[in-house]
């Protein structure tokens, strides 16, 4: 077995009005000043920005606002805000929102803290050395990127969307009120149903050997995800299961679900996805769900025996290996479903034609540089046959 790693420096306030605490938090770090960076007019209309910043200016830290963080995050609001912290001589960066908005605070840190342009970090031009400090008020369960290493951005002019994972990003603060997200839309909290799930189950599809506690673990979360996903959505005012859907954002993506593995993962299905959001901006947990039971069917061909022990730890799934494989797979189409999430690039609006299919792996696989996955190693035209049978 090889050595795994756990590290979760991140400071979390869970519960009712966690957010109201704010401003001890970064009195504590000995905050200079706060870029407050969120997304759309909703958390202004809600008046949660104007309730953080009557608590900052209650205890005189100052602050600069900026707005307009979209799903999938530019790169270039990231550039326009660090420019505003190089002005305004900010050291801090508050994320007010979900991981697109988290994500993007986290590029703004690496700018801060490295100089340059943070596009750099995502591109693989440069390793980041450190990082500008990071606080969070939850607004969405979804990306876990309130307590992950990573984040992902989106350049619009190169038409790619590319990750950055290092320790130096995780947040010094995460203040989680499961109450902010009782008036999400029901399509977000769908999208975010299936990403929580998939930061698991992309563990779950390590390569070599693991631990029976960390499986378990794994069927728990996983299924805790789809019955609290599907509470959230009949009852938007269910505190215990907004809660849970919250905290299983956190622990799904926060690294404990690989400790013990001798991987962290497959992470093939995320790489796979990250071209079709970057291609046709489509919502992040809504392209999983289509793309993990196509990735399945192809990998399940030589190694069905993984799938099977995933459906008995979720569904309670015996039988036959092969068969218990195939009744994983429609299970979890069945769960997509039930969520109104697309199960095809069609039903999602989408219909690549033959050259942007090729198109596609060849960004999946940085232009022909690299293939993914561990659980099984894809190559660039691997990921042309499992793009085509998303169609």
């Amino acid at each position: 077995m090889s050595i795994s790693e756990y590290y979760t420096p991140t400071h979390v306030l869970f519960g009712q009005d966690a957010e109201t605490k704010v401003a001890e938090e970064l009195e504590a770090l000995k905050v200079k000043k706060v870029l407050v960076h969120f997304g759309g007019k909703s958390a202004v209309r809600s008046g949660l920005i104007k309730k953080i910043t009557d608590l900052l200016d209650a205890k005189g830290i100052k602050y600069e606002l900026l707005g307009g963080v979209k799903p999938n995050p530019r790169i270039e609001l990231a550039r326009e805000a660090l420019e505003l912290c190089r002005r305004k001589n900010i050291d801090f960066v508050l994320a007010v929102g979900g991981g697109s908005v988290i994500d993007s605070a986290k590029a703004i840190c690496y700018g801060i803290y490295n100089g340059g342009d943070p596009w750099d970090f995502y591109s693989g031009a440069r390793v980041p050395k450190g990082s500008a400090g990071l606080g969070v008020v939850l607004t969405l369960a979804a990306a876990g990127s309130e307590m992950s290493d990573s984040s992902v951005l989106t350049n619009e002019e190169l038409g790619l969307k590319r990750g950055c994972n290092t320790n130096y990003c995780r947040a010094k603060f995460a203040l989680m009120n499961p109450e902010l997200t009782y008036t999400l839309p029901p399509y977000q909290i769908s999208c975010g149903t299936v990403d929580i799930a998939m930061h698991t189950i992309e563990r779950f599809f390590h390569a070599g050997k693991g631990i029976g506690i960390t499986d378990a673990l794994a069927g728990s979360l996983i299924r805790t995800v789809f019955e609290k996903g599907a509470s959230c959505l009949e009852n938007p005012l269910d505190y215990e299961a907004h809660a849970s859907l919250m905290w299983a954002s956190s622990l799904s993506h926060n690294g404990l679900m690989a400790l013990g593995n001798d991987t962290k993962g497959d992470w093939a299905c995320h790489q796979l996805e990250h071209e079709l959001s970057g291609m046709f901006d489509i919502a992040h947990g809504a392209g999983l769900a289509i793309v993990f039971p196509a990735w399945a069917r192809f990998v399940s061909k030589e190694k069905p025996a993984r799938f099977a022990e995933l459906g008995k730890a979720v569904f309670g799934i015996d039988g036959e290996t092969e068969s218990a494989c195939d009744k994983t797979i429609g299970k979890f189409q069945e769960l997509f479903r039930s969520l109104d999430m697309p199960l095809s690039l069609k039903e999602a609006g989408i219909e690549p034609s033959e050259e942007q299919i090729k198109e596609l792996a060849k960004k999946c696989s940085f232009f022909s540089t690299r293939k993914i996955g561990n659980f099984r190693v894809l190559d660039e035209k691997d990921m042309e046959t499992i793009y085509r049978m998303m169609l």
